[in-house]
């Protein structure tokens, strides 16, 4: 039997291959190159063959290739072999993802075999204990993105599992160091086995035998370095207690995928992370909120030196190195730090109103129950303007009643909420301050006055807990108890269930 060979169709047959190929005495055809999801035909017309399936009434090619019809069975002719990893397979990849107990790699080639991989077989996914015979706090601490590395498949349903741990020709076959872009090379220097020439980075990888293409200086080959079944040493461990700063330290200085170094979380003083923290002296670490956008830590350290000597001054920036708006300093004894809050609590930095505060009061309150309030009769004082002062809201009051305190509710960077508190002296004047000052004009606004109402919606007096004077469920009981003649009261009885 004859088979007759035509040439690519032009023009419109070949914008529409189901046309083309449903020509009278076609039986064999050779079309132009067709990509997965191409419609190349229809029920009926053909039987699907290699390369192609079924789909809708339409068959559908699979594979990159021409396309073939020979005695009514249509199929497409791959123009690259499909590869599939089996369990047991090495596979040569990149790593793409890490996250802190697993991580993914991009599969580029399955050993001894040429051809493309499925879309379903691109990825592998590991887990920190598949990378080295040794303990690993996250992945991170043996891998990083972009090293090229040899790799075991473990399975390959639902998806594709790899192992760096079981053979020793397994493991990272190749590295940049992330501060320069140079390779590194194989250095052993105690827990370190990777250094690079250029900058002097070390660090630490998961290596395989052959390393950089072999490495003849070892008997056992490149996996010698990894330490394998050996403790950290003395040093690593002192950085691995840091936390993130610590271990991103001892994976040497990481950069951004845009050139910029990625900043870490600086601790306070010389120390760092679990026992190595220097912590402040009560009262001698401030908070510093509202701090403008172009403020750096040598402006805040140059603000507050006068007012004592530092022991630390930060200003906390993000990832970007963009200032976040807030800031921490440190004097050396809580004389210092109380001066520094009375002079530039309040002060403005580029026409931006700053608050300072200490930084530990408000935790130490709130394990002690949270914020007393001051003795008096407790009045809100609301829709004040942002720019109302202590100042101003005492003077208010005080033409009314005797002022205990004025507290002004503000935000963690010390920027007021537009409402306050008043603490009278006079329990008696609270409706009279009420009439009084509720709906005056401040600054154009009308404020509002009530007397605050006490946790649970009901009214109060001062502190003193509402309606029940601070006597608890069981002291209630007892009063009425007493009030009926000492009888208990009989519970209620409820109809048992069947």
């Amino acid at each position: 039997m004859k088979r007759k060979e035509v040439s690519p169709p032009t023009g419109e047959t070949a914008c529409d291959p189901s046309r083309a190929m449903s020509a009278k005495g076609m039986r064999y055809m050779t079309a132009s190159l067709v990509t997965p999801g191409s419609i190349i035909g229809q029920e009926g017309q053909h039987t699907t063959g290699e390369g192609t399936t079924l789909h809708d009434g339409n068959i559908i090619a699979t594979v990159i290739g021409n396309v073939n019809v020979n005695d009514g069975i249509i199929s497409v002719g791959a123009s690259k072999s499909i590869v599939e990893p089996k369990i047991g397979d090495t596979v040569i990849c990149e790593i793409v993802k890490l996250n802190e107990k697993n991580g993914e790699a991009m599969i580029r080639v399955v050993e001894g075999q040429q051809g493309s991989i499925q879309p379903q077989h691109l990825y592998g996914q590991f887990y920190v204990t598949g990378l080295v015979d040794r303990f690993m706090h996250q992945t991170s601490d043996a891998l990083r993105r972009r090293d090229v590395c040899r790799a075991l498949v473990k399975e390959v349903s639902p998806v594709v599992r790899l192992d760096f741990r079981e053979r020793n020709d397994c493991g990272v076959l190749h590295a940049i160091c992330p501060s320069c872009g140079d390779t590194f090379t194989l250095h052993q220097d105690g827990d370190w086995n990777m250094l690079c020439q250029t900058c002097g980075a070390q660090s630490y990888r998961a290596l395989a035998d052959n390393y950089g293409a072999g490495w003849a200086e070892l008997e056992q080959g490149a996996s010698a370095l990894n330490n394998a079944g050996k403790r950290w040493g003395a040093e690593a461990e002192a950085m691995f207690a840091r936390g993130p700063a610590g271990r991103a330290t001892f994976i040497s200085a990481d950069v951004r995928e845009d050139g910029r170094e990625r900043t870490y979380f600086r601790f306070e003083g010389m120390g760092g992370g679990r026992g190595g923290r220097q912590k402040a002296a009560p009262g001698t670490r401030l908070f510093v909120g509202g701090l403008p956008r172009e403020v750096g830590t040598d402006q805040l350290r140059e603000l507050f030196a006068s007012h004592g000597e530092m022991t630390d001054c930060i200003v906390l920036v993000d990832d970007a190195g963009v200032n976040r708006g807030f800031g921490f300093v440190t004097y050396a004894n809580k004389t210092m730090a109380e001066a520094a809050v009375a002079a530039l609590d309040g002060h403005k930095i580029n026409g931006r109103r700053i608050g300072v505060r200490d930084a530990d009061s408000d935790d130490k309150k709130k394990k002690k129950g949270g914020r007393r309030d001051p003795e008096g009769l407790k009045l809100y004082i609301g829709n004040l303007p942002f720019s109302a002062t202590k100042e101003q809201l005492t003077t208010m009051v005080a033409a009314h009643a005797t002022v205990n305190e004025i507290v002004m509710a503000t935000d963690p960077s010390g920027k007021s909420k537009g409402f306050g508190f008043a603490f009278i002296k006079d329990m008696d004047k609270g409706e009279a301050v009420v009439k009084a000052l509720n709906g005056t004009e401040m600054e154009g606004r009308k404020i509002k006055v009530d007397i605050a109402k006490a946790k649970g919606g009901k009214g109060g007096k001062g502190n003193r807990g509402g309606d029940k004077g601070g006597k608890s469920a069981r002291e209630l009981q007892a009063i009425r108890e007493e009030a009926e003649g000492g009888k208990k009261r009989k519970r209620r009885s409820r109809p048992k269930k069947d």
